[in-house]
């Protein structure tokens, strides 16, 4: 009996030994790569191939953002224009999620599409500074847009349980709460926001399950397939049948958007250069498939589209809910979104602090030597708290004017499109600035991806800033060209008057 212990404790030991040192050549070769990319590694490696899905997962939200988004396609196309395009979209995204991941196996650092435009287009500084810089802003917007949105929902909770409606200083009240736990959250570093991805992911699954289930038992009347499928609904105001079904896929692109966030905690990952492209294309097809059981939920639920688009709740999908299964599920419901929402806010926190990060160490970024510390949790915290600060500014712009404020984030969807365009432009006209690729990559099918990926950003691009509404006025005006176009002239003023100075592209820490 003792032999038989000694024996399995030998064989235990061996294992664990086996292990180890299987990590340590993980980590070695990761470190190697960033080492040859002319980085010195900070971070620890602490993130496995689950918490970088995670992150990527999390920040698509797909609970979240077709929750929040849900009226935007039911008004514009309705189940016909949801159904259809979401599928539709989902396959461009899924393009655009694959030339990403190329990219991003090459390159596994944390600047992301930022420092894939530097090392792809070295002798144009200007387009790596443009792109890191709007990007990072988008990335800050998009944590906004997502600490309000929570506070949306916990406001849509109080109507519904206890029948009383908020002020906007309430509701920007609690987005400031929320913008300061976004803060904290990321403060305590990489395992936190790992353990926390890893958790979403489960969430998001057990959630959308139960909502699933939840709609379909509880619904007083089910619609019939034939609506799911081929209905068409129009409170647009515009005539063309096809742009009104077009302005719903508006929905899905918004949706989708955030798979490159794995990009970003790429020098925080084992083998990045295997997990952080797989992480970028994995949480698209995941979100596709969970996206459209969840949609098909919804379809199948709603009551009436009219009633939606009256509602007086501060989110429409909440009187969507409270039709199908009543008051008290109707809360349950959008609990289970809410804290899907609160970690989708927490990573768009993550993403703009590591790109500010990224950066500072090349000099694109004031501060350099603030915005590169690490706290005791390897967390860039200067990049966290102002990330924070600027969030609960923009969010005091809701208290005097939803449409400036929406205007404002509606320009983070754009950004972040054009943001995608870039490195995407560069391996279309410029099929060679890639060099070596990495152990992900497309072979032959790299340029018509590619190509497709860059022709429906641009499409997107161009659809988010047309009017959604018919006739036109100064309340249903989409202004979301507006604050594009200052955010560029910020970028751009910045360039000039500081940028061109400073920055020449990515600063070696480490040379060989």
């Amino acid at each position: 009996m003792e032999k038989h212990a000694h024996s399995s404790l030998s064989h235990s030991a061996r294992e664990i030994q086996v292990v180890s040192k299987d990590d340590d050549r993980d980590l070695a070769l990761s470190d190697q790569r960033l080492l040859d990319l002319g980085y010195k590694p900070e971070f620890r490696r602490e993130m496995s191939l689950f918490g970088v899905l995670g992150i990527s997962f999390c920040a698509i939200g797909i609970l979240t953002g077709m929750s929040s988004a849900f009226q935007t396609g039911l008004f514009s196309g309705g189940p016909l224009g949801l159904f259809w395009g979401w599928n539709i979209c989902s396959l461009f995204m899924l393009l655009i999620a694959l030339s990403l991941a190329e990219i991003c196996s090459a390159y596994p650092t944390m600047g992301g599409l930022y420092f894939w435009v530097c090392k792809m287009k070295p002798d144009a500084p200007i387009l790596g500074f443009c792109t890191g810089w709007i990007y990072s802003i988008a990335m800050v917007f998009t944590g906004t847009s997502g600490n309000l949105s929570s506070a949306l929902y916990l406001a849509s909770i109080i109507e519904v349980s206890q029948g009383r409606t908020m002020t906007r200083v309430e509701i920007a009240a609690i987005a400031w709460a929320v913008n300061v736990f976004s803060g904290i959250v990321n403060t305590v570093g990489t395992k936190a926001i790992g353990r926390m991805s890893t958790f979403n992911v489960w969430w998001t699954l057990g959630g959308t399950f139960v909502m699933v289930i939840t709609l379909l038992v509880k619904a007083p009347e089910k619609n019939t397939a034939d609506f799911v499928f081929t209905n068409y609904q129009n409170y647009t105001g515009w005539e063309s049948k096809g742009f009104v079904v077009l302005l719903g896929f508006l929905q899905a692109v918004y949706t989708l958007e955030g798979c490159e966030t794995a990009a970003q905690v790429a020098e925080e990952a084992k083998r990045a250069e295997i997990l952080a492209p797989l992480a970028v294309v994995g949480s698209i097809a995941g979100s596709w498939f969970i996206g459209l059981a969840y949609m098909l939920a919804l379809l199948f639920a709603v009551q009436s589209i009219a009633s939606v688009q009256a509602t007086s709740y501060a989110i429409p999908i909440a009187q969507l809910f409270h039709d199908a299964v009543g008051p008290r599920l109707t809360v349950m419901c959008l609990v289970v979104v809410l804290m899907a929402q609160l970690m989708a806010a927490v990573t768009a926190f993550t993403a703009s602090s590591r790109l500010f990060y990224a950066l500072a160490r090349d000099n694109a970024f004031p501060a350099k030597g603030k915005f590169m510390a690490l706290n005791r949790y390897q967390a860039p915290y200067w990049g966290v708290w102002t990330s924070v600060l600027v969030g609960c500014i923009i969010s005091c712009a809701y208290i005097g004017s939803t449409i400036a404020f929406n205007a404002i984030l509606s320009s983070a969807a754009i950004a972040v499109m054009l943001s995608y365009m870039q490195p995407i432009i560069i391996r279309v006209f410029w099929p060679s600035a890639l060099g070596d690729r990495g152990p992900f990559n497309l072979g032959r099918w790299s340029w018509p991806i590619n190509f497709v990926s860059f022709a429906f950003s641009l499409f997107i691009c161009v659809l988010f800033v047309l009017p959604t509404a018919h006739p036109v006025d100064t309340l249903n005006m989409n202004y979301a060209i507006v604050a594009v176009g200052g955010l560029v002239i910020i970028v751009a003023i910045n360039w000039l008057t500081w940028g061109r100075l400073q920055f020449e592209g990515p600063v070696q820490t480490f040379t060989l």
